[in-house]
């Protein structure tokens, strides 16, 4: 019996931590902080007041549970983006995303070399690991905000790419620090396999399993989710198998399926969704319990601070002008980029690679990534609504809608198409009766701010609104352009 009374203790502890944790991001809601800053510093405190905590958790353990996390995140970021929206600025998110991640690496690791006396090596390394933004922190602070423009789109594109690009990048200055025949050409060498490995299988793989998944009927609806997490997996591991970039592969297809018509889909969203949020929390938690707090030495905690100021003031600006100033980007969306590179999980994951390769020096490194992290998600990432304010950027939050309709059918609707009417679309202030629907075409619903509305010939369409229309498949090209097109 002791044995049952050890473990369910020990799941008490567990699933009571955990229900706390999400029961907090009521309150993070009402604070000027993200929730994930929550989740690192109750974690570092508990494990300075409670030791056995920390020790519970190897720093190995802790990897290998980011890496999960990190695969749940990116999946889903990819199933929020889409490729049809991406689609439209992937020349900024490819820009910032990759060579922003070696011109933020390169500025870090001058800074870290000439301000806190660190070698070339450990420089680099430095600055490998904060040159990624984080997709976990960039998608809990937007939650559900939407910001007008290209420059959410870019921000979380930018999330998507530049954490493949970082872990790359990083796996190569490792090789440069553990092998003193390594050059920088190691470096670009080994960048360049995993980012086209990754795109490249992840593009092959998704366009494999997405007609797979649209003729496949398991005995239970519950499973599909279930599977096309594993399939995530599955890929993310091939991938990395033979030395691709098996996080990019995974945000490919991520990506693709967001578009695809699959059985199953809104199931298949909301689990993503749900894991993700679950996944966010514990990569926090588990990372948090690898730092002592009361050991991390002042001169650290200094050095910590001028590093993420370096970043604000200068590593991040530049890095914005030399990537995105090519791609007619307003001054205020570059503005609100360059204040929203947020820091997080994978930094402290990066610098967690660095000391399990056995880099002479890591462990000091780690700290000092903790810390800049700590003051970028607290500072920075606590006043994203209120500088996208500031400068004019429309950051609005859509309202919860814990509430659905949906219709169960045995074959997929072919001739149903929903539109979301835009900004600057033609629909946008007339009434149905004058989008010229032929014989045949109808619409069945339209849906604003939550509600359902009665498709009555007079309704008059707003910025916005979803329309769920039926017409002939051969149509819904022509019915785009009238309804969704932004002019």
């Amino acid at each position: 019996m002791s044995e049952i009374a050890d473990f369910a203790l020990l799941v008490l502890l567990v699933a009571g931590a955990l229900v706390l944790a999400i029961l907090s991001t009521r309150v993070a809601d009402r604070l000027p902080v993200p929730a994930p800053v929550l989740f690192l510093v109750a974690a570092a405190v508990a494990s300075d007041l409670w030791p056995d905590l920390g020790s519970a958790l190897s720093m190995r353990t802790v990897e290998r549970i980011a890496v999960v996390a990190l695969v749940v995140i990116l999946l889903n970021g990819g199933l929020d983006i889409g490729w049809s929206r991406l689609r439209t600025s992937v020349g900024p998110v490819l820009s910032i995303g990759v060579i922003g991640t070696f011109v933020t690496c390169g500025i870090v690791a001058v800074a870290a070399h000439v301000l806190l006396g660190l070698s070339w090596t450990l420089a680099g390394i430095v600055g490998a690991a904060l040159a990624p933004t984080d997709p976990a922190v960039v998608f809990s602070v937007l939650g559900r905000r939407e910001i007008a423009g290209r420059s959410g789109t870019v921000l979380e594109g930018e999330a998507g790419v530049n954490d493949p690009a970082g872990i790359a990048l990083m796996l190569g200055m490792i090789e440069v620090a553990t092998h003193h025949d390594a050059s920088v050409l190691v470096i670009l060498r080994e960048f360049a396999l995993a980012m086209g490995l990754g795109l490249a299988f992840g593009w092959v793989a998704s366009n494999a399993l997405i007609p797979g998944l649209r003729r496949l009927r398991l005995s239970s609806e519950g499973l599909h989710p279930v599977l096309v997490l594993l399939l995530a997996l599955v890929l993310y591991a091939v991938t990395s198998l033979v030395d691709g970039s098996g996080f990019l592969a995974v945000f490919v297809m991520g990506l693709l399926l967001a578009d695809a018509s699959v059985p199953y889909k809104p199931q298949i969203e909301r689990f993503s969704g749900a894991l993700a949020s679950l996944a966010e929390i514990v990569v926090f938690i588990a990372l948090g319990l690898t730092i002592e707090l009361s050991a991390i030495p002042a001169t650290t905690w200094l050095h910590g601070v001028l590093l993420a100021l370096v970043l604000a003031a200068v590593a991040r600006p530049l890095t914005v002008a030399l990537t995105l100033t090519p791609f007619a980007l307003s001054r205020p969306e570059l503005g609100f980029l360059t204040w929203s590179g947020l820091k997080g999980a994978v930094p402290i994951l990066l610098a967690a690679f660095a000391t399990l390769s056995g880099v002479t020096g890591a462990e000091s490194v780690y700290a000092l990534v903790f810390v800049v992290v700590l003051v970028s998600v607290t500072i920075q990432g606590g006043l994203v609504p209120r500088v996208a304010r500031a400068l004019g950027i429309g950051m609005r939050e859509r309202a919860a809608m814990p509430w659905q309709l949906s219709v169960p059918l045995e074959a997929e609707p072919g001739d149903l198409l929903e539109l979301t009417v835009p900004r600057r679309s033609p629909a946008h202030g007339r009434p149905l009766s004058a989008l010229g629907l032929g014989a045949g075409e109808w619409i069945s619903t339209v849906i604003r701010d939550g509600r359902s509305l009665q498709p009555v010939p007079e309704l008059e369409l707003r910025a916005g609104d979803r329309v769920y229309l039926h017409a002939d498949p051969a149509r819904h090209a022509t019915l785009e352009d009238r309804i969704a097109h932004s002019g």
